[in-house]
């Protein structure tokens, strides 16, 4: 035997091969292979997002344009893909085995299936939107929007899986310098921890804050303007005229439009036939006052000035967050009082309401709560035998703060004459006290609260207000609320809950075929909530002939015939034009 075939005693033994198991945590440097991974797709999430995507197209409470579908459709389709991704690691771990390659032909399946059944949902998501549209006598409609709505809605697909690819490679990094220091499990659950942590840190304390500063001082600066067709009153009726307490400047951008227009004696005489007072109208701005209590001090000041504790009606108005009131809403109240008639409210933000839902909750309840108790208080002193009636009235985030100012429906009825709110957000704590307590078979998209003996609900309250037949004595609460108001229905429990009022008779404006879909139906109707108001009045969040009936039926005024209701709504209706 020669050396070349002669074993060498000193090499060592040759070991079978081993199977390398990849670590999840550790990435390649090949750049091209971390794009390639960046990009791979899976069969589960694919699936997931297709349905997802598909369901998107299913009604909700309004219109959506393309645009708005294709950020729905996205997002949604984002939430199945990373739905399917983790049922299908689940079904693993339960298996016990790692991830397979696709079985041949997997993919032209689902390409096949894809092409299918996602024009099949398409079309019928423009029929759907059609019959809303019908519903609400919109006939506005943009075809290249449609078109272009399975492109936005890839755009948004893909920005948020590549998001999401992104926090897991931050928390793969995470983990692999945790792992140094400390074991693998402690490495694995610390890094999820820090990577949510962090997550949520940045887009409340930079994103959220960021934001939130930057809409503050642009509508801080819009504050300073004044509309065009709004003057100065020359009246000593109005803050901001002739002998007020409460300076111009001061009022802020809706408060000059809440004093500087309105109708006049005149304007009401022509609708009731009958002689008619100035309205008296109170405010103050944020300018006016550093604090909430001093602000409610010196509008209640000039209202006292102008002689609105001797009107036969005052009113209480908590503002939206930019300090608006609806002008159909106020102008209805003082029509059918004849003029004699006292509004006070006050701002306590610059920021709308879409934002102040997020930021300036608390800041809405201590403007209803201080503004009310302050009048209350020279309201109480006054002899019983010259109390003006005393109401409360608000729309959206300022139906919220009005709430405030009471702990429930005897608060209510003993303290005001009459309260009318309109469009009350889902969130309102009486509101939600009276519709979860409704009586046994009332639906939740009209409630009935204790036999309607104070609290009612109407979306049309032109016609009878249920419950019919039930007396209605001494004070009045009525909610104004439309079936296809988001503003009333929008609620996080949307994401895992079916809501009564899905599962209920839909409402006049409302397709049948609108169903709850955990996570879908939740992002639709969060998409409807920006364009609330972008709808023809009495639908969604815009309220405007519904004040007329509504007040109607709080005041129960004397003399007001059907013709003057006519007569008025159409004001109200033009007003809103």
């Amino acid at each position: 035997m020669t050396s070349a075939t002669r074993p060498d005693q000193s090499s060592p033994a040759v070991l079978p091969p081993t199977t390398t198991v990849a670590d999840p945590t550790r990435t390649s440097g090949d750049e091209p292979g971390r794009v390639r991974r960046q990009l791979h797709a899976t069969i589960p999430g694919c699936w997931g997002a297709l349905a997802f995507a598909c369901l998107s197209f299913t009604p909700s409470l309004l219109p959506r344009d393309g645009l708005i579908q294709g950020i729905v459709t996205g997002v949604t389709a984002a939430i199945g893909y990373g739905l399917g991704v983790l049922f299908a690691s689940i079904w693993r771990a339960f298996a016990d085995r790692g991830p397979r390659p696709p079985r041949p032909g997997a993919w032209r399946v689902f390409v096949i299936s894809a092409i299918v059944l996602f024009a099949g949902f398409f079309a019928l998501g423009q029929y759907w939107q059609s019959q809303i549209r019908s519903l609400m006598d919109i006939t506005e409609y943009s075809v290249p929007l449609a078109i272009a709505s399975p492109l936005i809605a890839a755009a948004f697909f893909a920005l948020l899986i590549l998001v999401g690819r992104g926090l897991r490679g931050l928390y793969r990094w995470t983990v692999r310098r945790l792992d140094r220091l400390i074991g693998r499990r402690a490495a694995t659950a610390l890094g999820w921890i820090l990577v949510v942590v962090l997550t949520f840190l940045v887009i409340t304390g930079v994103l959220l804050d960021g934001l939130v500063s930057a809409a503050d001082k642009t509508f801080s600066v819009r504050d300073t303007m004044t509309e065009e067709g709004v003057n100065q009153p020359a009246s000593s009726l109005r803050s901001g005229g002739p002998g007020s307490v409460v300076p111009w400047d001061s009022l802020g951008r809706q408060g000059r439009k809440f004093t500087g227009k309105g109708p006049t004696a005149a304007d009401i005489e022509g609708i009731v036939h009958a002689p008619a007072k100035e309205p008296i109208r109170a405010y103050a701005g944020l300018s006016t006052a550093a604090d909430t209590e001093e602000r409610a001090t010196k509008a209640v000041d000039d209202l006292e000035r102008a002689g609105g504790f001797q009107r036969a009606n005052l009113v209480v108005f908590t503002t939206t967050g930019s300090g608006w009131v609806d002008p159909a809403m106020i102008d209805s109240f003082e029509y059918l009082s004849g003029g004699d008639s006292a509004a006070v409210a006050i701002q306590y933000s610059y920021l709308p309401s879409w934002i102040s839902y997020l930021v300036d909750q608390s800041k809405a309840r201590e403007a209803g709560r201080t503004l009310f108790d302050v009048v209350y208080d020279r309201w109480s002193r006054l002899p019983q035998d010259q109390r003006p009636k005393l109401y409360v009235a608000g729309e959206s985030l300022g139906s919220f703060g009005g709430e405030t100012a009471f702990s429930g429906e005897a608060d209510l009825r003993n303290r005001t004459t009459g309260t009318l709110f309109a469009g009350p957000p889902n969130f309102n704590t009486l509101f939600r006290e009276f519709s979860d307590n409704r009586d046994a078979g009332s639906p939740e998209i009209q409630p009935v609260y204790k036999d309607g003996r104070t609290v009612r609900f109407a979306s049309d309250p032109a016609s009878a207000i249920p419950p019919q037949g039930q007396p209605w004595n001494g004070s009045r609460v009525l909610y104004l609320m439309h079936p296809s108001d988001p503003i009333v229905w929008w609620s996080p429990h949307l994401i895992f809950s079916e809501p009564d009022w899905i599962g209920d008779a839909p409402g006049q404006d409302v397709l049948e075929g609108m169903v709850w879909m955990p996570f879908v139906t939740f992002w639709q109707v969060t998409a409807d909530l920006p364009f609330s108001t972008g709808v023809p009045g009495g639908h969604g969040h815009k309220y405007t002939t519904e004040q007329v009936d509504g007040w109607n039926a709080v005041m129960q005024p004397a003399g007001v015939t059907p013709a003057t209701l006519d007569s008025l709504k159409q004001v109200i209706a033009k007003g809103d034009d």
